[in-house]
């Protein structure tokens, strides 16, 4: 997956959760499971960047 692909899911499901919460609140079960889902892409960016500048750095 690319850097462009994996910034698009990350802005879908920031949307997707936004939208959640303006309906359900910030309790709601769905709401919790979107915002996890959130930080799991994030956390996959972050290393996928960090393996980026590794790479990069040993060139």
């Amino acid at each position: 997956m690319s850097k462009q692909e994996m910034l698009q899911l990350i802005e879908k499901k920031r949307s997707e959760l936004m939208e959640v919460v303006a309906k359900s609140g910030l309790n709601a079960a769905i709401t919790i499971q979107l915002s996890q889902e959130l930080d799991l892409l994030l956390n996959q960016y972050n290393e996928y960047m960090k393996k980026a500048k590794r790479l990069s750095s040993h060139q």
